[in-house]
């Protein structure tokens, strides 16, 4: 009988998140979904140009999610998502963003997916000679490793976010080393018990013959989603700060960059406070009509997601019907 708000993923399975979705409904509450990347100016803005006919009728869409390879190791591999039975896929658990911007954006229904991808570096037969199972064992690379746990928490005091920490020295200091010589961020990046890919790529087919790819990347050095859409008469590039909108039929170039023409206020490019805003309204006001990214919105975009990982571990091209 509550209204909620949702951190995504909706749910574990298809199934789980049908029977949230018809429990709402039965109900008559407001659930929402913390897609905020809808309420970023950035995305926003992309909608518009979609929205003013500058780019003619929608062909395809390439869009790219670099996770950055730090990122990678601290989340997907020593960290709380590495395992998919104990959390998600990682591409509902990371990149359900993408799928529902993308749905967004092309407005058109989902009708079928391909995906490929897998767990293809840090496994233990990748580790090096003479590494530990954990950095702080004397670790015979670990001054060279790139995923070194003594180097990104202890000496750079990065992504301490999940640690729980004094703020004075030098009690900080001990409980960061305490953290990597007990807890699961010090072990070694190929000797942990993760499973989800590091690498994925998605093909989809929308109606009206509007395509579309997505790649999800742990090898990068840089974060940012970066997207290209192809129109009959006009295209976008952009990398979640700009964006290059050019039209074909009078050859001009829209630069718009998103720092100059709106404040960044909260996380996720400015999108956070515009989703509770919303939520708020929508919650006081008793109209879900208020948000963008209401439980009904999201539930293909996870379809999107499920039925992309069935067709990766089967090697199959499937249909996405809701």
């Amino acid at each position: 009988g509550y209204d909620l708000l949702l951190e995504k993923p909706i749910a574990q399975t298809w199934q789980e998140c049908k029977e949230i979705f018809d429990l709402a409904e039965k109900e008559g509450r407001i659930v929402a979904v913390c897609h905020v990347l809808r309420y970023s100016p950035y995305y926003k803005k992309v909608k518009a140009v979609i929205e003013s006919g500058v780019l003619g009728e929608m062909v395809s869409m390439q869009h790219f999610e670099p996770i950055q390879h730090v990122h990678m190791s601290h989340s997907f591999v020593r960290g709380n998502w590495r395992r998919e039975a104990d959390t998600n896929p990682i591409l509902l658990a990371k990149s359900c963003h993408d799928m529902d911007i993308m749905r967004w954006w092309i407005d058109r229904p989902a009708e079928y997916v391909s995906s490929f991808g897998s767990l293809k570096w840090f496994r233990k037969e990748n580790a090096p000679q003479g590494s530990t199972a954990r950095c702080t064992d004397g670790c015979a690379v670990e001054a060279e490793c790139p995923y070194s746990a003594k180097r990104i928490y202890f000496e750079n005091r990065t992504w301490l976010h999940h640690f729980d920490l004094p703020e004075n020295e030098p009690e900080r200091g001990q409980a960061i080393w305490k953290n990597i010589e007990e807890g699961p961020y010090g072990r070694c990046v190929y000797r942990c018990d993760n499973d989800v890919p590091d690498h994925q790529v998605l093909s989809l087919q929308f109606a009206d013959d509007i395509t579309a790819t997505f790649n999800m990347e742990a090898f990068t050095h840089y974060h940012g989603r970066r997207t290209r859409i192809m129109g009959s008469m006009g295209d976008v590039v952009g990398d979640e700060k700009d964006l290059l909108v050019t039209n074909f039929r009078t050859g001009e170039q829209e630069h718009w960059n998103v720092h100059e023409n709106t404040a960044l206020d909260s996380g996720h490019g400015g999108g956070d406070w515009g989703l509770v805003r919303d939520w708020l309204q929508a919650v006081d006001q008793q109209d879900g009509n208020l948000l963008t990214s209401t439980l009904a919105a999201s539930m293909e975009s996870h379809l999107m997601a499920f039925m992309a990982e069935k067709s990766r571990h089967n090697r199959s091209v499937e249909k996405i019907e809701i």
